[in-house]
C-alpha cells in the first residue's frame, strides 16, 4: 500500500518569525562541516539520558552496522556506568568516553548525532544547543514544556539545516500507520473528530515545592544540569524519581504524557502538521479538551478510549477507525481492517532506522521538528486552558492567544541562568 509524501517541502521548511535559541555557557563548539562524508562511512553518535527509555533508544542505534556510539551523557553516575558498559560490551573494546555536561559532549566536532532521553525538562535547551553544535538530532517526546521552546528548537533545526526526528515512533508503527491511512485515503469519508487519549485521568499539574534533603556530590547526580533552565529549588530525590512527571516546571503531565504521541496522531491523521487547533473548551472537571480546527474539525483529548495505551480514534462522515498499543484495529466498516494483524507492542527500531536513513539522504524525517512543534502546542494550549479554567483561543499563524495576555504569558517560562531563550 503506497502511502502519499507526509510532510510537504512548504511545512518542512516553515518560514517562523520566531528567533530561537537556548543558548548557555558552554565550551567552544566546533562541528563537523554541514554535509561532510564520514571518512568510516559510520554515523558517529553520542547518547545523552540513558535511564530506562535512553537505555532501550540507545540499543535501537546499536544494533545498526552504519552507527558508531562514541560517547554517553547523564547527570547520573549509575546511568553513565551502565550506559558504558553496554556500549563497550557490544563494540568489545572500552572506548565510549562519559560525559557529566551534555555541552561537553557537544563540543566533539567528531559526532555526527545525539540521541537526547532526558526528562522533558531538558529536552528542548538540549536540542537547540545540538541544532547549533551541527548535530542531526533524535529527541525524545514530549519535545518541550513551554510553547516557545518547541518554537526555539523547530527554528535551529531550520537555520542550521539538521535533521531532526521527535521519538513519536508510532508513526512508524504499523497499525497507526494504516489508521492514519485510512483517514487521509478518503475511506472514512471527511474526517471530522479525532480522540487523543491522556496518560491519566485528571490533566492538572502541581507546582509546589518539595522540602530539602542531602544534594549528592556532583560526580554522583548533578542536580544544577537535571534541573537545567528550570526554576531553582533545593534538592529532592523525589523529584528525580518520577515526580516530575505531574510537576509544571517539568512537565506538561497527564495531556503531554500520552498527548505528544496521540494528539501527534490525530494532527497527522488530518494532514495538520503545519498547524494547530484554534480554540480550545475544557469539557469537565477531568480536564478533558475539545479543540477546533479551522476547518471546523474536532478533537478530543480524554480519557476512555481502548487497546491498550496511547489510543487514538479517527470518525468520519463514512466510518471509523480505532486502535492502539495492544495493535488491535476496529473499524467501520469492518472490512477496512478485516485480515490485517499486527505484532504487539510499540517498538522504536523503524523510527530510528528513518532517521539514520535521513541523516544520510538530509530528507525530512516523519516526525520534523515543525510537525512536533506543532502538535505539542495544542497539548500546550489545552494545558493553558486548564491551567486557566477557561477557554483560549489560538492563532496557529501568529502563534500567540489575540488579546489574551494571561494566556500569552504561559506560551514560555523564565529561564535560570546561564540557559537563555
Amino acid at each position: 500500500m503506497k502511502l502519499e509524501k507526509d510532510l510537504t517541502r512548504r511545512a518542512f521548511l516553515h518560514q517562523a518569525t520566531v528567533a530561537a535559541g537556548a543558548v548557555a555557557a558552554s565550551p567552544l563548539i566546533i562541528p563537523r562541516a554541514f554535509g561532510e562524508a564520514n571518512p568510516s562511512d559510520k554515523i558517529t553518535v553520542g547518547a545523552v539520558g540513558i535511564s530506562g527509555r535512553g537505555s532501550y533508544i540507545l540499543n535501537a542505534f546499536l544494533q545498526y552496522s552504519d552507527v558508531k556510539v562514541v560517547a554517553v551523557c547523564d547527570v547520573f553516575a549509575e546511568r553513565r556506568a551502565k550506559a558504558k558498559a553496554m556500549v563497550d560490551e557490544h563494540y568489545g573494546n572500552q572506548d565510549c568516553v562519559t560525559y557529566i555536561d551534555v555541552r561537553e559532549m557537544l563540543a566533539r566536532s567528531d559526532i555526527d548525532a545525539v540521541m537526547i532521553a532526558t526528562g522533558d525538562n531538558n529536552h528542548a535547551p538540549i536540542s537547540v544547543l545540538a541544532a547549533r553544535a551541527g548535530k542531526d538530532i533524535y529527541c525524545e517526546k514530549p519535545l518541550s514544556v513551554t510553547i516557545t521552546e518547541s518554537r526555539a528548537v523547530a527554528d535551529a533545526v531550520r537555520q542550521n539545516a539538521r535533521i531532526f526526528q521527535c521519538g513519536t515512533q508510532r508513526r512508524n508503527v504499523g497499525n497507526f500507520v494504516l489508521a492514519r491511512h485510512l483517514a487521509i485515503s478518503g475511506a472514512l469519508g471527511e474526517i471530522h473528530t479525532v480522540y487523543a487519549e491522556k496518560a491519566w485521568p485528571l490533566s492538572e499539574v502541581t507546582y509546589g515545592v518539595l522540602p530539602e534533603e542531602p544534594q549528592p556530590p556532583y560526580e554522583e547526580m548533578a542536580w544544577d544540569l537535571w534541573l537545567g533552565p528550570a526554576a531553582w529549588r533545593p534538592y529532592n530525590r523525589k523529584y528525580t524519581t518520577g515526580f516530575w512527571r505531574r510537576h509544571g516546571d517539568f512537565s506538561g503531565g497527564s495531556i503531554t504524557e500520552w498527548g505528544s504521541h496521540t494528539v501527534d496522531l490525530c494532527q497527522w491523521a488530518l494532514n495538520a502538521d503545519d498547524t494547530s487547533p484554534l480554540h480550545y473548551r475544557i469539557m469537565n472537571e477531568q480536564g478533558d479538551v475539545e479543540a477546533e480546527y479551522a476547518n471546523g474539525a474536532k478533537l478530543i483529548i480524554t480519557t476512555g478510549l481502548r487497546f491498550g495505551s496511547c489510543p487514538v480514534r479517527f470518525e468520519g462522515t463514512e466510518g471509523w477507525v480505532e486502535t492502539g498499543d495492544d495493535n488491535i484495529l476496529e473499524s467501520s466498516p469492518a472490512s477496512l481492517v478485516t485480515g490485517r494483524h499486527f505484532s504487539g507492542g510499540y517498538p522504536a527500531d523503524n523510527h530510528v532506522r528513518e532517521f539514520l536513513n535521513s541523516v544520510k539522504t538530509r530528507q525530512p524525517t516523519k516526525s520534523t521538528a515543525e510537525a512536533s512543534h506543532r502538535s505539542i502546542t495544542a497539548c500546550h494550549c489545552a494545558n493553558i486552558a486548564v491551567r486557566l479554567k477557561r477557554s483560549v483561543t489560538w492563532d496557529p499563524v501568529k502563534e500567540e492567544f489575540p488579546g489574551d495576555e494571561e494566556a500569552n504569558r504561559l506560551r514560555s517560562r523564565a529561564y535560570r541562568q546561564p540557559w537563555q531563550l
